[in-house]
């Protein structure tokens, strides 16, 4: 019996799917943003698509601000835009 992967939902379309199929964005205590890769760093997380469509979309409804409660800097979605993109 093969161990099923935690399912998560991705911000820009909605879709489920496993966990490591998506890339997670995560909000410590200090309240600082960070691209979690390992999906294991302490804090409220969020997750999106490797998709730039999906990332424009989060960016242009604000939703990642909403879910995680705190003002994304501009810096944070570039971040997001080279991980997708693969640059980083």
């Amino acid at each position: 019996m093969t161990k099923c992967q935690p399912q998560r939902t991705c911000m820009g379309c909605n879709i489920k799917k496993d966990k490591k199929d998506l890339i997670r964005i995560v909000k410590n205590k200090e309240n600082a943003i960070s691209i979690d890769k390992t999906g294991k760093q302490e804090g409220r997380g969020a997750y999106i698509c490797n998709n730039i469509q999906c990332l424009e979309k989060v960016i242009k409804s604000k939703r990642l601000e909403r879910i995680l409660d705190i003002k994304i800097s501009e810096e944070i979605y570039e971040n997001l835009r080279g991980v997708i993109l693969g640059e980083k």
